[in-house]
């Protein structure tokens, strides 16, 4: 009687931006187009577990090993269980990695993904771990099979890599120099996306607004913004990240005046000190980044902007510091991702000398922590009273008795809970949900709706009939047609 293979069980693990999400949507679209089938979130149940990792923080190593040291263990009580080691992190460290974790089975890089399933099967049928790291890309990651974490939003790739050369980043060594996907195959993908249930959207990019350079297009970035703004079915487009020297009117007026553009944009700050923007190469003056900022505020009254901080690179004195603060005040931002510089090892930044000292660069970070939890705390007062659309996310939120609180993102991005009773309508992850906005915190809304008489309304869409369909949030593998 022939015996039937035993279906073979997967979880990926994802260090760091919203890139490597995407790289893992990939990643696991990959495994279960080659017959592998998703784990439960316990890494001690699975057959494969896959580190995506991250090189930008300088915790980012120390968070990988710790993560390998705790596998060690489990697979030493699981006999053919195997670990699998992709990102960043691997493809500046490469054979580094057995050396230090040699329980490891695959190291693969960012230009690579695709060869995942025959690493594993190569280190398998050889017993020997497996290591292919690409110093170019091999294949465009957006092309690949996909299983998405979410019914109602998905993330779309334009480009990969980096021409910028910033001081402190190490990016472009690791994903290479700028290579962007054809507008038309990226709306290929969205349109796929959309007949999936997906409603919104997000365009991901080192550097968005670069995006066309490469085939001869400047004007490239807003026309993808007004052409992915015409296809039925897609409710909200996002994107990230652009950078600001090359911020164009013409994207702004494309944000403007497509409906399903957010009124929400990231854009990176670094630093306020003009003398420090120079040292990190970031080639804008803080003058530059405000005007851009006065202009989106001109065009979208109501748009939530947000930034990255770091602090403490290296010569950073109290007048460039006090700079920083200057233009925080000034760009009133919703929120900021604050950081303390770190020097990551090929960086230009870690050979300059010049290092702040630890408890000044703490003493700042929390200078500028409070000077900006202020801010949005402010901002989102302001919102107190004002009635939001949420797309509901399929976390459940706690539960609090017999209410359970869900979650939502409003157009501009913000995070808003809100509280659903037992006998209330029902509420699925996708739909939209339409909330008086009750109490405010530094980073999140709240919509009680005993507060607010009791009610709110609620928009059933296609994305919260797939998840009716399917009872939880299992996506839909798809192939872009690029």
């Amino acid at each position: 009687m022939a015996s039937h293979p035993v279906t073979r069980t997967y979880l990926i693990k994802t260090l760091g931006c919203q890139m490597n999400v995407h790289d893992s949507e990939r990643m696991a679209g990959l495994l279960e187009e080659a017959g592998y089938v998703r784990a439960p979130a316990d890494a001690a149940e699975a057959d494969v577990v896959v580190i995506n990792t991250c090189a930008v923080r300088e915790n980012a190593s120390t968070r990988l090993y710790g993560n390998l040291g705790l596998l060690a263990s489990v697979k030493e009580n699981r006999p053919g269980m195997q670990i699998a080691v992709g990102g960043c992190l691997a493809q500046k460290d490469r054979g580094e990695i057995l050396d230090r974790a040699p329980w490891v089975d695959a190291v693969f890089g960012t230009h690579n993904i695709d060869v995942l399933p025959v690493l594993l099967e190569r280190a398998r049928h050889n017993n020997a771990a497996q290591v292919e790291i690409e110093e170019s890309l091999k294949t465009f990651p957006s092309t690949l099979p996909s299983r998405r974490d979410s019914l109602a939003s998905g993330w779309v790739s334009i480009s990969v890599g980096c021409n910028n050369t910033c001081t402190f980043c190490i990016v472009p060594s690791l994903r290479g120099r700028e290579r962007d996907r054809r507008p038309g195959d990226i709306l290929a993908e969205i349109r796929a996306l959309v007949d999936a249930s997906v409603i919104e959207v997000t365009l991901l990019g080192q550097n968005v607004n670069t995006y066309g350079v490469e085939f001869g297009d400047r004007g490239a970035f807003s026309a993808l913004l007004r052409a992915s703004g015409e296809i039925e079915g897609l409710e909200r487009i996002r994107f990230t990240s652009p950078h600001p020297a090359a911020f164009t009117d013409d994207v702004i007026a494309a944000m403007a005046e497509t409906p399903a553009v957010m009124p929400s944009l990231h854009m990176p700050l670094q630093s306020g000190s003009d003398r420090i923007l120079r040292a990190m190469r970031r080639s804008y003056r803080a003058e530059r980044f405000l005007g851009i900022v006065a202009k989106v505020r001109e065009s979208i009254p109501d748009a939530a902007i947000t930034t990255d901080i770091i602090v403490g690179f290296p010569g950073e004195t109290e007048e460039d510091f006090l700079d920083t603060l200057r233009v925080v005040e000034e760009g009133r931002f919703a929120s900021a991702f604050t950081f303390q510089y770190s020097p990551r090892p090929g960086t230009p930044a870690a050979t300059m000398g010049g290092e702040v000292p630890k408890e000044v660069v703490q003493e700042r970070f929390d200078r500028l922590l409070d000077l900006q939890e202020g801010i949005s705390l402010e901002l989102n007062r302001a919102l107190v009273g004002v009635e939001v659309d949420a797309l509901v996310l399929a976390d459940p939120g706690r539960k609090d008795g017999a209410t359970d609180r869900m979650s939502g993102r409003a157009p501009d991005g913000r995070l808003v809970h809100f509280a659903v009773s037992s006998g209330g309508p029902s509420v699925r992850p996708g739909d939209i949900v339409t909330v008086a906005i009750t109490h405010a915190a530094p980073h999140h809304l709240l919509a009680d709706s005993s507060a607010s008489g009791g009610t709110f309304r609620v928009r059933q869409t296609r994305a919260g009939d797939a998840w009716d369909a399917v009872h939880a949030p299992t996506p839909t593998l798809l192939r872009s047609t690029s």
